[in-house]
């Protein structure tokens, strides 16, 4: 019997045994019969072994399928890798560290009068060094320990990712670095703003304002929270009202740049309870419009707080409830000064000097309300020289509830006015009395011309007559026939129908940054 090969298979894996004998193999009867049984043994032995092997594999496989699951999970836990000790702290371990870290900031920010109760959540630095480093980047821009205080979540702002970019772009925009600390003072909070998309966007909404480049850093050193309004909001709604009421499209720019202010005033809480109580005043929407085109900042007056407590003052020193909207219109300014005090010694001074009633000061103060800013000295000046021109007390009590300007224009031209009412015109001095307004009329432009031609045409009139009304209604006057005494306008005072006219040109703005 010949073998050629021999195989053994055995479960779970395949094994296979394949012994190829040698060639003289062939050869002779006896070389074969002795191979074939060395052969033989050869297999008995591997398959011997093989199945001892598989034994052991199904025996441990057996074993293994009934472990529980709990076993499994005890065995798993026992086999711990050695390099776990060094590389992977536990997270209790960080959790002590970073408790620990913030515990030596804390002690360093009061160390330094630094009150860190509202830190408490925010992200702060991991070591004293970097906290330091912040601490004394705001010194060098000016802030103290008590504007830390003040906002101590500035301290939460990185040096390098918050504060010098936005730093960067104020000084880029024009913004002056010797402001940067009353800046940063008034408005901390810009330290945690983006400048793409936070700060580039309300630049670029003030420039559509029509706010010219120049002066869109002014803008911000005045008005710094501006930089944290949302462009949808407060500042959209108090421009749209204010052209509703009649400002003047061409005219929001300048009143922006003069009192930013209003971009972030509330329309139903400041400017329309504002607006609707000068009109119960008697002032109409479109001439509160022309106001806030040429002293915006009125509309920071506190409603309650100082207006209404003025207006109640003025009408206690006998100014009449009709006259308070022209008192309003001329000088803007009587609602929001500290009003009670220069009342009361202004009243007092008034009737010291030419012996003023309380109602004539009430007069006094309808047709000239910014006499309760004169100084004393400029009213005893006027005074002074009212006498020296020939006038009696009596004579300058009445030229003053006249005219109360009498006590503010220049005294030089004055002279020049009364020299030439004295020496060319040939008029009495009760003239002047009757109508004191004479030295409001400039003698260049008016007076001379005026006087020529009455002398050439032989009118005789009064003072009033000649001076009292426009160069076409002269001109008109020059060609009657006799003089209508009705035309005469009897007071030159001021009358709030002007800021209702058509504006013929665009309104003088003072550059108050000049």
């Amino acid at each position: 019997m010949k073998v050629a090969r021999c195989a053994s298979l055995s479960r779970p894996s395949l094994l296979l045994v394949h012994c190829d004998l040698p060639a003289f193999a062939f050869h002779g009867s006896k070389s074969v019969s002795i191979l074939s049984s060395s052969c033989m043994k050869r297999c008995r032995l591997v398959m011997s072994i093989h199945s001892s092997v598989a034994g052991r594999t199904r025996s441990s496989t057996s074993k293994s399928v009934s472990l529980s699951r709990g076993d499994k999970y005890k065995s798993e836990r026992n086999e711990v890798n050695p390099s776990s000790f060094y590389t992977h702290p536990s997270l209790l371990e960080l959790k002590n560290e970073r408790i620990a870290n913030r515990a030596r900031v804390y002690d360093f920010l009061k160390g330094i009068g630094v009150v860190p109760d509202e830190l408490d959540g925010l992200e702060l630095p991991v070591t004293v060094e970097v906290m330091r480093e912040r601490v004394d980047f705001l010194h060098k821009l000016g802030l103290t320990v008590e504007d830390i205080n003040n906002y101590p979540l500035v301290l939460g702002c990185s040096v390098k990712k918050n504060m010098v970019p936005v730093l960067d772009f104020l000084g880029k925009l024009g913004v002056r670095k010797s402001t940067f600390t009353e800046f940063l003072r008034r408005y901390p909070q810009v330290l945690h703003a983006s400048v793409l998309v936070d700060l580039q966007p309300v630049v670029n909404y003030l420039q559509g304002m029509d706010i010219k480049p120049n002066d869109i850093p002014r803008v911000l050193e005045r008005y710094p929270e501006v930089l944290g309004f949302k462009l949808e909001g407060t500042m959209s709604t108090s421009v749209a009202y204010l052209v509703g009421i009649g400002v003047a499209r061409r005219e929001i720019g300048g009143v922006l740049t003069r009192y930013p202010e209003i971009l972030g005033m509330r329309v139903g809480r400041v400017i329309k309870p504002f607006v609707e109580y000068l009109g119960s005043l008697g002032i109409p929407s479109l001439a509160v419009a022309r106001l806030v085109e040429k002293r915006p900042h009125i509309l920071g007056f506190g409603l309650n707080e100082r207006v209404k407590p003025n207006i109640k003052l003025l009408l206690e020193c006998n100014v009449r409830q009709k006259s308070l909207a022209n008192v309003i219109a001329q000088y803007p300014e009587i609602m929001g000064i500290d009003l009670e005090s220069k009342l009361l010694s202004k009243r007092s001074f008034l009737n010291s000097v030419v012996e003023t009633s309380p109602e004539e000061f009430g007069k006094i103060l309808e047709k000239m309300p910014q006499s309760v800013v004169l100084s004393d000295k400029a009213i005893v000046r006027h005074v002074e020289f009212l006498k020296e021109c020939g006038f009696s007390v009596e004579q300058v009590r009445k030229m003053v509830v006249g005219c109360p300007q009498l006590l503010a224009l220049n005294i030089d031209i004055m002279k020049l006015s009364f020299d030439f009412f004295k020496s060319a015109m040939g008029r009495p001095l009760d003239d002047l009395v009757g109508f004191p307004a004479y030295f409001t009329y400039g003698l260049e432009s008016t007076v001379k011309p005026r006087r020529k031609m009455i002398a050439q045409k032989g009118i005789k009139c009064s003072l009033a007559w000649l001076l009292n009304c426009s160069d076409d209604k002269f001109e008109d006057r020059m060609n009657y026939d006799s003089i209508d005494l009705e035309e005469m306008e009897e007071d030159s005072s001021f009358h709030l129908d002007s800021l209702m006219k058509p504006r013929t040109q665009v309104s003088d703005i003072d550059d108050e940054y000049a």
